[in-house]
Protein backbone atom coordinates (compact mmCIF):
# COMPACT_ATOMS: atom_id res chain seq x y z
CA UNK A 1 0.00 0.00 0.00
CA UNK A 2 2.78 2.45 0.88
CA UNK A 3 4.53 1.79 -2.45
CA UNK A 4 1.27 2.50 -4.30
CA UNK A 5 0.96 5.89 -2.57
CA UNK A 6 4.59 6.75 -3.30
CA UNK A 7 4.04 5.81 -6.95
CA UNK A 8 1.01 8.14 -7.09
CA UNK A 9 3.06 11.00 -5.63
CA UNK A 10 5.79 10.29 -8.20
CA UNK A 11 3.29 10.41 -11.07
CA UNK A 12 1.70 13.56 -9.59
CA UNK A 13 5.13 15.23 -9.51
CA UNK A 14 5.87 14.19 -13.08
CA UNK A 15 2.50 15.40 -14.40
CA UNK A 16 2.64 18.66 -12.41
CA UNK A 17 6.02 19.47 -13.94
CA UNK A 18 4.79 18.50 -17.42
CA UNK A 19 1.57 20.54 -17.22
CA UNK A 20 3.40 23.42 -15.55
CA UNK A 21 5.48 24.02 -18.67
CA UNK A 22 2.33 24.93 -20.60
CA UNK A 23 -0.18 26.07 -17.96
CA UNK A 24 1.96 27.70 -15.24
CA UNK A 25 0.28 25.86 -12.33
CA UNK A 26 3.01 26.58 -9.75
CA UNK A 27 6.05 28.85 -9.47
CA UNK A 28 8.02 26.02 -7.85
CA UNK A 29 9.69 23.81 -10.45
CA UNK A 30 12.43 21.91 -8.57
CA UNK A 31 11.25 18.34 -7.80
CA UNK A 32 12.62 18.35 -4.25
CA UNK A 33 11.02 21.72 -3.51
CA UNK A 34 7.69 20.53 -4.95
CA UNK A 35 7.87 17.46 -2.71
CA UNK A 36 8.57 19.55 0.41
CA UNK A 37 6.68 22.80 -0.19
CA UNK A 38 3.62 21.30 -1.84
CA UNK A 39 3.25 17.60 -1.01
CA UNK A 40 4.72 17.46 2.51
CA UNK A 41 3.25 20.84 3.47
CA UNK A 42 -0.22 19.66 2.36
CA UNK A 43 0.15 16.50 4.41
CA UNK A 44 0.85 18.48 7.60
CA UNK A 45 -2.94 18.78 7.79
CA UNK A 46 -3.02 15.11 8.82
CA UNK A 47 -1.07 16.05 11.97
CA UNK A 48 -3.48 18.88 12.71
CA UNK A 49 -6.49 16.60 12.20
CA UNK A 50 -5.02 14.23 14.80
CA UNK A 51 -4.22 17.06 17.22
CA UNK A 52 -7.75 18.49 16.95
CA UNK A 53 -9.31 15.00 17.07
CA UNK A 54 -10.95 15.33 13.66
CA UNK A 55 -11.90 11.96 12.25
CA UNK A 56 -11.73 11.81 8.46
CA UNK A 57 -13.95 8.78 7.95
CA UNK A 58 -17.61 9.66 7.51
CA UNK A 59 -16.92 13.40 7.17
CA UNK A 60 -16.98 15.65 4.12
CA UNK A 61 -14.22 18.12 3.27
CA UNK A 62 -13.78 20.84 0.70
CA UNK A 63 -10.47 22.32 -0.45
CA UNK A 64 -11.17 25.91 -1.47
CA UNK A 65 -8.90 27.42 -4.11
CA UNK A 66 -7.29 24.08 -4.80
CA UNK A 67 -5.12 25.35 -7.66
CA UNK A 68 -2.82 22.52 -8.73
CA UNK A 69 -4.38 20.34 -6.04
CA UNK A 70 -2.94 21.56 -2.75
CA UNK A 71 -3.79 20.34 -0.18
CA UNK A 72 -6.65 18.19 -1.55
CA UNK A 73 -4.82 15.83 -3.91
CA UNK A 74 -2.01 14.88 -1.48
CA UNK A 75 -4.67 14.27 1.20
CA UNK A 76 -6.66 12.13 -1.27
CA UNK A 77 -3.56 10.06 -2.03
CA UNK A 78 -2.74 9.71 1.67
CA UNK A 79 -6.21 8.78 2.93
CA UNK A 80 -7.45 6.97 -0.18
CA UNK A 81 -11.13 6.00 -0.26
CA UNK A 82 -11.54 7.07 3.39
CA UNK A 83 -11.48 10.77 2.46
CA UNK A 84 -14.59 12.38 0.98
CA UNK A 85 -13.19 15.63 -0.45
CA UNK A 86 -14.32 18.15 -3.04
CA UNK A 87 -11.77 20.41 -4.72
CA UNK A 88 -13.11 23.88 -5.49
CA UNK A 89 -11.22 25.86 -8.13
CA UNK A 90 -12.44 28.65 -10.43
CA UNK A 91 -9.66 28.58 -13.06
CA UNK A 92 -10.59 26.18 -15.87
CA UNK A 93 -7.02 25.10 -16.79
CA UNK A 94 -6.44 24.12 -13.15
CA UNK A 95 -9.76 22.26 -13.08
CA UNK A 96 -8.72 20.36 -16.21
CA UNK A 97 -5.46 19.37 -14.47
CA UNK A 98 -7.36 18.23 -11.36
CA UNK A 99 -9.77 16.13 -13.46
CA UNK A 100 -6.84 14.65 -15.39
CA UNK A 101 -5.07 13.71 -12.13
CA UNK A 102 -8.24 12.19 -10.71
CA UNK A 103 -8.53 9.81 -13.67
CA UNK A 104 -4.78 9.22 -14.09
CA UNK A 105 -4.18 8.42 -10.40
CA UNK A 106 -7.54 6.70 -9.84
CA UNK A 107 -8.54 9.05 -7.00
CA UNK A 108 -12.07 9.63 -5.75
CA UNK A 109 -12.36 13.38 -5.15
CA UNK A 110 -14.89 15.66 -6.84
CA UNK A 111 -14.00 18.89 -8.67
CA UNK A 112 -16.23 21.96 -8.72
CA UNK A 113 -14.98 24.41 -11.33
CA UNK A 114 -16.53 27.56 -9.91
CA UNK A 115 -16.00 30.23 -7.29
CA UNK A 116 -16.60 28.97 -3.76
CA UNK A 117 -18.88 31.93 -3.06
CA UNK A 118 -21.33 30.62 -5.67
CA UNK A 119 -21.71 27.20 -4.03
CA UNK A 120 -24.95 26.44 -2.26
CA UNK A 121 -23.57 23.47 -0.36
CA UNK A 122 -22.00 22.72 3.00
CA UNK A 123 -19.28 20.31 4.04
CA UNK A 124 -18.25 19.18 7.50
CA UNK A 125 -14.86 20.90 7.13
CA UNK A 126 -13.45 23.53 4.79
CA UNK A 127 -9.69 23.65 4.07
CA UNK A 128 -7.56 26.17 2.29
CA UNK A 129 -3.92 26.93 1.62
CA UNK A 130 -2.55 30.24 0.34
CA UNK A 131 -6.03 31.54 -0.45
CA UNK A 132 -5.86 35.12 0.79
CA UNK A 133 -6.06 37.36 3.82
CA UNK A 134 -7.70 35.74 6.82
CA UNK A 135 -10.32 38.47 7.30
CA UNK A 136 -11.30 38.18 3.61
CA UNK A 137 -11.63 34.38 3.41
CA UNK A 138 -12.89 33.50 6.90
CA UNK A 139 -16.60 34.39 6.33
CA UNK A 140 -16.80 32.39 3.08
CA UNK A 141 -15.05 29.36 4.61
CA UNK A 142 -17.33 29.42 7.66
CA UNK A 143 -20.36 29.48 5.35
CA UNK A 144 -19.12 26.30 3.64
CA UNK A 145 -18.32 24.43 6.87
CA UNK A 146 -20.66 22.75 9.35
CA UNK A 147 -18.03 21.71 11.89
CA UNK A 148 -14.89 23.76 11.31
CA UNK A 149 -12.28 25.37 9.10
CA UNK A 150 -8.56 24.69 8.66
CA UNK A 151 -6.54 27.55 7.17
CA UNK A 152 -2.91 26.89 6.31
CA UNK A 153 -1.15 30.18 7.09
CA UNK A 154 2.56 29.35 6.96
CA UNK A 155 4.72 31.23 9.46
CA UNK A 156 2.28 33.96 10.48
CA UNK A 157 -0.38 33.33 13.11
CA UNK A 158 -2.79 36.07 14.14
CA UNK A 159 -3.64 36.40 17.81
CA UNK A 160 -6.83 34.92 19.22
CA UNK A 161 -7.04 31.79 17.07
CA UNK A 162 -6.70 28.12 17.89
CA UNK A 163 -3.98 26.55 15.76
CA UNK A 164 -1.62 23.66 15.18
CA UNK A 165 2.08 24.40 15.10
CA UNK A 166 3.95 22.19 12.66
CA UNK A 167 7.67 21.69 13.06
CA UNK A 168 9.33 19.03 10.94
CA UNK A 169 12.86 18.71 9.61
CA UNK A 170 11.94 20.38 6.31
CA UNK A 171 9.05 22.56 7.54
CA UNK A 172 9.88 24.83 10.46
CA UNK A 173 7.28 26.66 12.54
CA UNK A 174 4.36 26.48 10.15
CA UNK A 175 0.86 27.18 11.47
CA UNK A 176 -2.58 25.89 10.59
CA UNK A 177 -5.46 27.89 12.04
CA UNK A 178 -8.41 25.84 13.26
CA UNK A 179 -11.76 27.57 13.62
CA UNK A 180 -14.40 25.24 15.09
CA UNK A 181 -18.02 26.08 14.42
CA UNK A 182 -20.01 26.76 17.58
CA UNK A 183 -23.01 24.44 17.67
Amino acid sequence: MREEKLEKFSIYLEQLRRWNKVHNLTAIEDPKEIAIRHFLDSLTLTLCFKEKKVKVEGKTFCDVGSGAGFPGVPLSIYYGETLDITLIESVSKKCAFLEFLKAHLDLNYKVFCKRAESLNQQFDYALCRALGKLEDIKPMLLTLAKEGVFIMKGRDIPEGYDYCRITLRDIKDSYIIFIPKIK
